[in-house]
C-alpha cells in the first residue's frame, strides 16, 4: 500500500478500481486547514487524465504492470502481430490498442508490450529509431532563416519536420516520444 504522501511521478496505482499512473503531484500545505496532495492522474487503460486531491494519509495498492519485450512482426489489416523472442509466443493487437505507438517502428523491431492482469493496454516503441527519408523537397539556398525546417516522409509513412540540409535517402535518428528529428546517422 502506498500513501498519498509518498506519491512520485510515474507511480502506477489502483484507484477506485482503475489502474492509474501519476503524471504530476504537488504537496500543498495551506495556511489554514489540513495539508493535501494535488495530483494529475492518467487512467492507463482508457488514457483519460483527471486532476484529483487526496489526504496525505490515504492509501492505495500498487498496480503490477507487466512490460514484456516483443518483436513487431507485421500488420495485417487492422491487426498488428508481435512475438515474444524467448518463448516464440505470438499475439495480435488491434489498432485501438496500438494507437500511434508504431508510427516510427519498422517490422522486426523490439517494442515493450504493457499489460495489467493479462490484458494488454499499450505498446511502448523504442525511445530512438533510425529511419530513412523517402520523400522531401530540396532545401534552397537563402532559406536559412533561424531554425528553418521542411516536411519529410519517412520509410514508415510518418511525416516529421527536418532541417533544410536533409535529403532523400538520408538515415535519421528520431525520438519516438516527441516525433522530433535528432540527427543524421
Amino acid at each position: 500500500m502506498i500513501s498519498a504522501g509518498d506519491f512520485r511521478n510515474g507511480l502506477t496505482l489502483e484507484i477506485d478500481g482503475n489502474v492509474c499512473q501519476i503524471i504530476e503531484f504537488q504537496h500543498v500545505k495551506p495556511g489554514k486547514g489540513a495539508a493535501f496532495v494535488r495530483t494529475k492522474i492518467k487512467n492507463v487503460i482508457s488514457g483519460g487524465v483527471v486532476e484529483r486531491t487526496f489526504r496525505p494519509t490515504e492509501k492505495f495498492p500498487a498496480a503490477r504492470i507487466d512490460r514484456v519485450d516483443m518483436q513487431y512482426l507485421y500488420s495485417d489489416g487492422d491487426l498488428y502481430y508481435f512475438m515474444n523472442v524467448e518463448t516464440f509466443d505470438q499475439i495480435a493487437l488491434n489498432s485501438d490498442t496500438i494507437g500511434d505507438a508504431l508510427k516510427f517502428v519498422k517490422e522486426n523491431e523490439m517494442c515493450k508490450i504493457c499489460s495489467y492482469n493479462g490484458n494488454v493496454f499499450s505498446v511502448e516503441p523504442p525511445l530512438f529509431v533510425e529511419l530513412e527519408v523517402t520523400e522531401t523537397e530540396p532545401g534552397f539556398k537563402g532559406d536559412t532563416a533561424t531554425g528553418a525546417t521542411k516536411p519529410a516522409t519517412l520509410e514508415t509513412g510518418a511525416t516529421i519536420n527536418v532541417p533544410l540540409f536533409v535529403n532523400v535517402g538520408d538515415k535519421l535518428k528520431i525520438d519516438t516520444r516527441t516525433g522530433e528529428y535528432l540527427s543524421r546517422v
